[in-house]
């Protein structure tokens, strides 16, 4: 059996994230995606149980992935679920030095583990989490790039915001 690891901070979830996994679970016999509890490059707009429950909530018909949060290295996360590829998005060019940055850096902790670049649909090519959210938080417009459930906690992160700010009294 074949596992496959997709990790990301998933800050939200987009569609373009889930036609990736979409195409995993074609690939791979069983695919865990894998939300990192702790990037220290990035700050999170929701906490890690919230992006876990939006991505549960959202492959339901995905028989063989599954959600789990995780710390730490993947390569180690991968070898305690007995993971032999790591399954990375690239969009753009500009992704491109990053991830093999970090799949050369997985290859030399583990030279065992393997790392799989797939590509969205072509529709999803300019999505990211940060734009999403940039959209969402500061011009309070719906994208369709989202599944209604993120759109939703988009909506109400944003309220919150404006509550915090004072805006909404």
């Amino acid at each position: 059996m074949t596992i496959a690891i997709y990790p990301g901070t998933f800050d939200p979830v987009t569609y373009g994230h889930l036609d990736v996994l979409e195409r995993a679970s074609k690939i791979f016999d069983k695919v865990i995606v894998a939300v990192s509890a702790d990037n220290l490059d990035k700050k999170t707009a929701f906490d890690c149980d919230t992006r876990v429950k939006l991505l549960v909530e959202n492959i339901s018909g995905l028989t063989n992935a599954s959600v789990e949060s995780f710390s730490g290295l993947l390569v180690d996360y991968a070898k305690e679920n007995s993971a032999s590829v790591v399954v990375r998005g690239l969009r753009a060019v500009s992704d491109f030095e990053y991830e093999f940055q970090m799949a050369q850096m997985n290859r030399h902790l583990d030279s065992d583990l393997e790392t799989i670049f797939l590509m969205p649909n072509e529709k999803y090519f300019y999505t990211s989490s940060s734009l999403i959210k940039q959209v969402h938080l500061f011009g309070n417009r719906e994208t369709e790039l989202v599944p209604n459930n993120v759109s939703v906690a988009l909506r109400d992160l944003s309220h919150q915001k404006q509550v915090e700010k004072g805006g909404d009294k």
